[in-house]
């Protein structure tokens, strides 16, 4: 049985092409995984907000709901788009969720796993802003804040990461970011690193030392995903054509 690994889906809209392959890919695994993976960023927005925070957000959540109930496990690392998830995802679907990188053993590896935002020790703004929005206080905040001010909170932050990410794009070199943070790793007994966060997509080994590094690119216009199978992690891409297939 695979283990899949999904990331930075950004769902904000059911009647999205990204949203409606999501879904489709949900149901195409069904029966043929032991476990998915989601490494954050699922959501565009979901923070602290106890409940349901966005009826949107139904159609994957049942979704996740069927893969649950037929003994697929779950796990979530949460994003910095979507954290503090609540009893949804802890009760409801029984996942494990982790706030930040983990080590887990799959198929006989020894893999880092981990949305991603934390692996650039040069981005200090973001580093505090992180802290802020995960310090005791402010999760008080939030799980008290009105819907509607939620709501507005939501736009703000949405419109600020576009412009954020895009800067970021032009800034950082991604590729060498995820490599240097990997060559950290390398020699402390783990055989590889899955993450997100950074929406480039590639899948290589970290020169001759064995250890497999496996960026996942995104569900809004790559549709990429990793597959760990037979102890080997591979990358994916989902054909959009198999929506009117």
């Amino acid at each position: 049985m695979r283990t899949i690994f999904i990331a930075d889906a950004h769902l904000a809209h059911p009647e999205d092409l990204n949203y409606r392959l999501l879904l489709a890919f949900l149901e195409q695994i069904r029966g043929t995984v032991s476990e998915l993976c989601i490494l954050g960023d699922l959501f565009d927005f979901w923070v602290g907000l106890p409940g349901m925070p966005l009826p949107d957000y139904q159609p994957v959540i049942e979704a996740l709901e069927k893969l649950a109930a037929e003994g697929v496990r779950l796990t979530y690392f949460e994003g910095n788009h979507d954290f503090q998830l609540g009893p949804v995802f802890r009760k409801r679907l029984k996942a494990d969720v982790f706030e930040g990188p983990a080590i887990r053993d799959i198929q006989g590896k020894r893999l880092l796993i981990c949305h991603g935002d934390q692996l650039n020790p040069h981005d200090q703004g973001y580093i505090r802003l992180r802290k802020i929005l995960r310090s005791p206080p402010v999760r008080l905040l939030i799980r008290i804040c009105p819907a509607p001010l939620a709501m507005f909170i939501k736009e703000h932050l949405q419109k600020r990461s576009r412009r954020g990410y895009r800067s970021h794009q032009a800034r950082w070199d991604r590729r060498s970011i995820i490599r240097d943070f990997a060559r950290q790793q390398a020699n402390s007994g783990i055989d590889g690193m899955v993450c997100g966060h950074f929406h480039l997509p590639f899948h290589e080994q970290l020169d001759d030392q064995g250890f497999t590094i496996l960026s996942l690119g995104d569900w809004i216009s790559q549709f990429s995903y990793g597959e760990m199978s037979g102890g080997r992690l591979k990358l994916h891409t989902f054909n959009p054509d198999r929506l009117n297939s």
